[in-house]
């Protein structure tokens, strides 16, 4: 009976956090996605525009609001709900398992840096997810003439190069989202620590100081990640294989900086 019920308990977590992730990830794509789009097209196409005015100005005159800055939220939608409610769900897992290694007997008691082991973790988990959707969306983000749908893309992709087509990214995509969730979760696990009372709980914090902690867990992750999120940009909206570190060495050989501090701007601002 003991087992039965703490197998129902974890459902029953493994489905808040599910549900938790879904709706979170809705959310951010609704209010992040065109400055998502701006810095996808900053890092595909660095030469063309100025700065990040220019490119959402340009974006603007072009395609408009629901075409241009918004292009590929459909698949946006996807990516985000697909890695959070997997991220979420599998953390919740990783943070069990962490307990185990560590011989720390509740997830209550992990410390900053056991929550950060359980996100990387977690993270490898969400790539698989995360790819293939985020693939389509930057393509689609990053289409400066041709209109093209979600579904006819993706058909055109797997007809082009079958399903390792649509994987394309995956190595730079773990190599982003696995640091980049060490520093998520150890930002905003310790903000949370540093946030609280003496004697309180980090759970008791507030909704205020619950948002200023995931505000410092997303700037840390995207000042840790950027440079990869560069190279998986290019990388996925090319069409021949190309290796992580030969693309990284290309954009400092050519560009010197891993794209435009605008582009860090703009993505710190969607997140």
């Amino acid at each position: 009976m003991a087992h039965s019920s703490g197998s129902a308990g974890n459902l029953k977590n493994g489905i808040i956090d599910f549900t938790a992730g879904s709706l979170g990830g809705v959310a951010v794509v609704y209010v992040g996605q065109p400055l998502d789009t701006v810095k996808v097209k900053m890092q595909t196409f660095p030469h063309l525009y100025k700065g990040m005015y220019d490119c959402l100005k340009q974006t603007l005159r072009n395609d408009g609001v629901f075409r241009g800055l918004y292009a590929g939220t459909t698949p946006a939608i996807m990516a985000n709900v697909a890695e959070n409610s997997v991220l979420f769900a599998a953390y919740g897992y990783c943070q069990k398992f962490v307990c185990r290694l560590s011989g720390v007997e509740k997830v209550e008691e992990l410390s900053a840096l056991g929550n950060a082991s359980a996100g990387f973790l977690a993270a490898f988990f969400s790539s698989f997810t995360l790819c293939p959707t985020e693939l389509i969306k930057c393509q689609l983000q990053a289409l400066r003439e041709v209109k093209i749908s979600p579904i006819q893309l993706t058909q055109q992709i797997f007809k082009q190069y079958g399903i390792q087509g649509l994987f394309r990214g995956l190595v730079p995509t773990i190599m982003r989202e696995m640091p980049g969730y060490f520093f998520f979760f150890g930002g905003y696990e310790g903000t949370r620590e540093l946030l609280k009372k003496p004697g309180q709980s980090k759970d008791d914090i507030g909704f205020v100081k619950t948002m200023i902690a995931g505000a410092v867990g997303g700037l840390v992750l995207w000042t840790v990640i950027f440079p990869s999120d560069v190279i998986k940009s290019r990388i996925q909206i090319s069409n021949k294989s190309q290796k992580f570190l030969t693309v990284g060495y290309e954009i400092v050989q050519k560009e010197g900086d891993m794209g435009k501090g605008a582009i860090f701007v703009s993505q710190v601002g969607s997140s």
